[in-house]
């Protein structure tokens, strides 16, 4: 197996969902106003997750890795936020459509992150993680041990 067999780009696919929830958050379906507290909470993890983004994406530049899933990988990364979550991109994706939630009170942006965490988790991670233990082996393993897949779980 040169590269995992993703269909889609997850990337492209979060933003066309950011598009979409707000346009039918915003025209089609009435917001549901949230304590004020919650919108804090949005702006917080907005800036979380935006910097999640960019550690992950800055280290893989600087394993001369290309985070395209599609792509092939030589290195496994497994410093800065990786040594905490397998898929910090990914879960940077999640908390983003979770936060514009929080801060925009648009129920799509709700919809669209849970929708983006079962299209990540069943179609993309799982067929990265069986890429990399066939090209890994026992590292990967070993990495898959010690860290999580979701940060939480």
């Amino acid at each position: 197996m040169i590269a995992p067999d993703i269909k889609g780009n997850p990337l492209k696919i979060t933003v066309y969902l950011l598009v979409i929830s707000y346009l039918v958050g915003e025209f089609i379906l009435p917001s549901y106003p949230l304590l004020y507290l919650f919108n804090l909470i949005g702006v917080i993890g907005l800036i979380t997750s935006v910097s999640i983004f960019f550690m992950a994406f800055n280290l893989f530049k600087s394993y001369d890795e290309n985070p395209a899933p599609p792509t092939e990988t030589n290195k496994l990364i497994k410093t800065g936020v990786f040594a905490y979550t397998r898929n910090p991109i990914y879960l940077a994706f999640i908390f983003f459509h979770l936060s514009m939630f929080l801060l925009f009170e648009n129920v799509m942006y709700f919809l669209s992150s849970v929708g983006q965490a079962i299209w990540l988790h069943n179609w993309v991670v799982l067929k990265e993680e069986e890429y990399l233990e066939s090209k890994m082996q026992s590292e990967y393993i070993r990495y898959k041990d010690s860290v999580r897949r979701w940060m939480f779980f």
